[in-house]
């Protein structure tokens, strides 16, 4: 008698990753906001700060680059810190400990979820700013490239992160206070509300310790012309540095998961 192979860990998640696509997309209050909230907020700068470079670009193309990395963060970082705190919350987590489910292939399966999510959010985002500020696409394959693996690791780097910083929570409703205030001062140290130009120096350092800063300066380098990578703070897109703290993130924030994640909201369970 021959005895059926268990599912792999990434088999696993990727049956997850389904179910948490059906149930976001069900929660059209959630998806609403996560959607239309960063192309909101590029509406609004990029209609208050109407000025234009030297090069010819505008803020408003600026802050569509840089909101491509804030759009992440959104479905990442802040999805799932309040996500898998409620999860843990309502029972989910529990109902599945009693699954072949793993503690990593839970992982997979948000971070699945949040990879559609995000391809969702970047078409928007650039569509937004294609119409409204007169943003182009990028037209040879380099740049293409470029935001293929700054996109990769800009949601694993946050997704792991987001499932991390949700043990801090000790209930769904303190996530929000957990996650949100990291995310909107990341979101002012790292030049995405405000150009890094703008920056005192205090705010470019501690934000280049975070992954948005990193994700952020990668759109760009993507999106504008090379005449714009003098109003970066290194005067580089410094491409190579982005990947590896990025990719350190993902290594770091995996670790994070793996150490402090819980299946309940009772300690030592």
């Amino acid at each position: 008698m021959t005895t059926a192979a268990l599912p792999s860990t990434f088999g696993v998640g990727l049956s997850r990753g389904g179910v948490e696509l059906k149930q976001f997309f069900r929660q059209k209050d959630q998806v609403i906001f996560t959607f239309t909230f960063p192309a909101f907020i590029l509406i609004l700068l990029g209609s208050i700060f109407d000025e234009t470079y030297p090069s010819g670009v505008s803020v408003g193309q600026v802050f569509c680059a840089s909101m491509l990395g804030a759009g992440i963060v959104a479905t990442s970082f802040l999805n799932l810190g309040i996500g898998v705190a409620l999860d843990r919350e309502d029972g989910t987590l529990m109902r599945l400990r009693g699954t072949p489910m793993s503690a990593p292939s839970y992982f997979v399966g948000k971070i699945l979820m949040v990879a559609v999510a995000s391809v969702a959010e970047a078409v928007l985002l650039i569509a937004v700013g294609m119409v409204m500020f007169d943003l182009t696409l990028p037209a040879d394959a380099t740049r293409w490239f470029t935001f293929a693996w700054v996109f990769v690791l800009a949601i694993i780097s946050c997704s792991v992160l987001g499932i991390a910083v949700s043990a801090l929570a000790r209930s769904a409703q303190s996530a929000a206070a957990v996650t949100n205030v990291p995310y909107i001062a990341l979101l002012f140290m790292s030049g995405v509300y405000i150009p890094v130009g703008e920056l005192p120096d205090w705010m470019i350092n501690v934000g280049s310790y975070f992954p948005i800063k990193w994700a952020a300066q990668g759109f760009r380098s993507v999106f504008l012309p090379d005449s714009m990578v003098g109003q970066e703070a290194a005067g580089s897109w410094e491409l190579g540095k982005t990947a590896i703290v990025l990719g350190t993130w993902c290594v770091l924030g995996l670790a994070l998961c793996l150490l402090t994640f819980r299946w309940t909201n009772r300690r030592g369970r």
